[in-house]
């Protein structure tokens, strides 16, 4: 890709930041902070890596992206909807009584969700199935799944590991928004599992780190991740929680808090601001 290619790519990143924004003061609830983090991974997914088709978001052949960590649902409806999966005003529905966009992801309302998440530690397990029912298909298909560094303490991930390990399932390349914050602290104060990448790799991964908030770095990384063969690889991408938002960053309060109109309309303008300096 030219340089102008990721700065356009930088340009939706933070368009998709306003949108988490917007919807989460108009809801007056919600998830900004993890969902600020994983603003750039979502955006390199949707908008230049998956093969995906929003006038036919049932394809076949289409690439599959699960968020595990569902909370962070207000970053994915707004890729869905910058890729044209629904009308972007609809974003400030979220969380509304009859909405479609609710405070999860909902597959059975929501166009292009391809998985109802919430429950934490299970979305790998969706994600493993998926990439595994696909290769019985012989689909070319790939599944991507977006897990947060606090949901690694569940069980349930590692089985998900040792499963996609044993099948060899190199259709899945894994992320983890490792923002190191969780809603009750630090990752590692709570519970930590460093060493988090020696971890992955006993377990037989192809492991991966970069700048989570790094485009470049991103796509370079995730062509490496593509590349492996005969095994899942995942990328652990170093980002920051309300990155892009001051008051937000590095701070476990804003988890699952929504900003009031005042921090609203300061988030929107260092935003923009981040946006111009880029």
């Amino acid at each position: 890709m030219e340089q102008q290619d990721y700065r356009l790519l930088e340009e939706k990143a933070w368009r998709l930041r306003r949108h988490v924004i917007e919807m989460t003061a108009a809801a007056g609830s919600g998830h900004p902070g993890g969902s600020l983090s994983a603003a750039e991974i979502v955006t390199l997914l949707y908008f230049k890596t998956m093969r995906h088709d929003a006038q036919r978001p049932g394809w076949p052949e289409r690439d599959r992206f699960i968020l595990c960590k569902g909370h962070a649902a207000p970053i994915l409806y707004a890729a869905l909807a910058e890729a044209g999966y629904f009308p972007t005003e609809e974003l400030l529905t979220l969380r509304r009584l009859g909405s479609r966009l609710q405070g999860h992801p909902d597959m059975k309302v929501t166009p292009g969700v391809e998985a109802s998440t919430g429950s934490l530690g299970q979305g790998l397990s969706l994600a493993a199935g998926l990439a595994l029912g696909l290769r019985l298909d012989q689909s070319p298909a790939r599944v991507f799944a977006l897990l947060g560094d606090g949901e690694m303490q569940e069980g349930q991930v590692w089985e998900a590991a040792m499963l996609a390990a044993h099948y060899g399932l190199d259709n899945l390349v894994a992320f983890v928004d490792c923002n190191g914050l969780q809603i009750d602290g630090r990752v590692e104060e709570v519970m930590s599992h460093a060493p988090l990448r020696e971890k992955l790799a006993a377990f037989n991964w192809a492991v991966f780190e970069c700048d989570g908030h790094d485009l470049t770095a991103l796509d370079r990384t995730l062509g490496e991740a593509l590349a492996v063969r005969g095994r899942p690889a995942v990328i652990l991408a170093k980002t920051i929680k309300g990155r892009g938002c001051s008051f937000m960053e590095n701070q476990a309060g804003w988890h699952g808090k929504a900003p009031n109109a005042e921090q609203a309309a300061q988030a929107l303008r260092e935003i923009d601001c981040r946006r111009e300096e880029k």
